[in-house]
Formats: C-alpha cells, structure tokens, sequence
C-alpha cells in the first residue's frame, strides 16, 4: 500500500454549520453540491459532519497517524468525537461516497474537512478472497486499492449507516 504524506487542500469552508435538529434524508442518488451536502454539526463542538448525500456523520479531522487495520477498528470503535461514542470504520463504499471524481477523484471543492492526507484511508472491508487483506480508499488518486491488514493505512471514523462488517 502507498502512503503519501502531502495534505489535501480544505475546501473553501462554504459548507453550512448550525445546530440541530438535521434532517439528513440520505438518498444514494442525490448528487448535492458540498455547499449544501456537508453541514459542520455545531453542537457536537463542530468535530463533526453529516454528509447529507449518505446521512453518515464523519469526524470532521480524522487522525493524521497511520494504524494497522486492527488497530484502526479499535481506534474508531473507543473514540468520543463532538461529546459522542458510537464510531465505527467506514465500509469502502461509504468512504469513496466522498470522493468526487470531477476534481482528480479527491474531495469535493467547498468541502469543510480538515486533516485529510493524501494517503490511503482504511476501511472495515476485508477481501472476500483474502481474509488477511482489507480495502482501502486512496485519497491522492481515488483508487480502491487493497492492502495486507498489518500494513498501516490512516483512519476515518464514520457514525451511523449500515453496520460495514457486512461488506
């Protein structure tokens, strides 16, 4: 697995923030532009992003270390981000749903992220045919690669959505 170290450009913050209550009506084909797809969720202390494409809840600045696979799921699954538990690693569907292959397959322009290294991202997918692999998604080229679960990859930690140890 390649890993870069270069950190992706932040959007030009024009996503909305605000307190709840969020009405996320997620629907896969919704293509929203990130001014109004991504809200800053203020009253998680604005750690937070509901991506309202998905209905997912993202960390706003994931963690710019790199863990193995196993290590990643129990990073995700012990951390409180915005006052909140429950985060878990995202499926490799869900994580590239945030790449927009219109801009070099990185993140949308305007996106409010921060932190994102162009490198590769684990997700909770492990490969069907080689249990000892997971999938990851490559944040410099917007690739799904695959990788060796001892490998290091960096993490992102995802709320909400279908349970991703199914994929």
């Amino acid at each position: 697995m390649v890993l870069g170290t270069c950190l992706l450009p932040t959007g030009q913050a024009r996503a909305a923030s605000g307190n709840g209550p969020y009405y996320a009506e997620p629907a896969w084909d919704q293509k929203l532009d990130a001014a109004t797809r991504f809200v800053v969720l203020t009253n998680w202390n604005s750690e937070a992003v509901l991506d309202r494409e998905t209905g997912l809840v993202w960390e706003k600045a994931p963690q710019t270390a790199t863990a193995t696979w196993n290590s990643a799921r129990l990073t995700c699954t012990g951390k409180t981000t915005g006052g909140r538990k429950g985060w878990r690693l995202p499926s490799v569907h869900e994580l590239a749903s945030l790449l927009d292959p219109s801009v070099a397959a990185t993140l949308p322009p305007g996106h409010p992220f921060l932190n994102v290294q162009s490198s590769g991202y684990w997700s909770a997918s492990t490969v069907a045919d080689f249990p000892a692999d997971a999938w990851s998604v490559l944040f410099f080229n917007g690739s799904v690669n695959t990788g060796v679960k001892t490998d290091s990859a960096r993490v992102w930690c995802v709320r909400g959505g279908m349970n991703a140890e199914a994929y």
